[in-house]
């Protein structure tokens, strides 16, 4: 008996629900705004991504007085005005602007948290680190399952 087409059904099954199911229409806010202004905001959402994979790094070498000086100036509220939020904001409804300082602000905590763990060196202070951490991660999770520009 050959019991290779009922598993390949099953799996072009399994495949079609799949599709299916990822086809669905996104519901998320879209939010209009000029080219130029959606691929100013693009850019600066990769370098986040950038300075999330920079911190991490850093982490991983066990610096965390370098990841706490990068969260700052790449991702904190220092680094608004060479993020050119002030132009941007007017573009953004509320919610996505709120999730933004956010952001920035949970980005200016962990690395309050990175410099403490770099003088304290408890698993307390790693904790806290982490924790910041994720709230950096949960910012930016808010705005992305929220809104999109395209």
């Amino acid at each position: 008996m050959n019991t290779r087409k009922p598993l390949t059904w099953l799996m072009s099954a399994l495949v079609g629900v799949t599709l299916s199911a990822n086809a669905q229409a996104d519901d998320r806010t879209l939010i209009e705004m000029p080219a130029p202004m959606q691929e100013h905001l693009l850019g600066n959402m990769r370098d986040h991504l950038h300075a999330l994979d920079d911190i991490l790094a850093a982490l991983a070498e066990g610096d965390a007085a370098t990841a706490g000086k990068i969260a700052e100036a790449r991702l904190g509220l220092s680094s608004l005005d060479d993020h050119g939020a002030a132009h941007m904001a007017p573009f953004m409804p509320d919610g996505m602007r709120n999730a933004g300082t956010e952001l920035h602000r949970a980005a200016s905590r962990f690395s309050q948290a990175a410099m403490n763990a770099d003088v304290e060196h408890t698993f307390e202070a790693q904790q806290s680190v982490f924790a910041a951490l994720q709230n950096i991660t949960a910012s930016c999770n808010a705005c992305h399952d929220g809104y999109r520009i395209r």
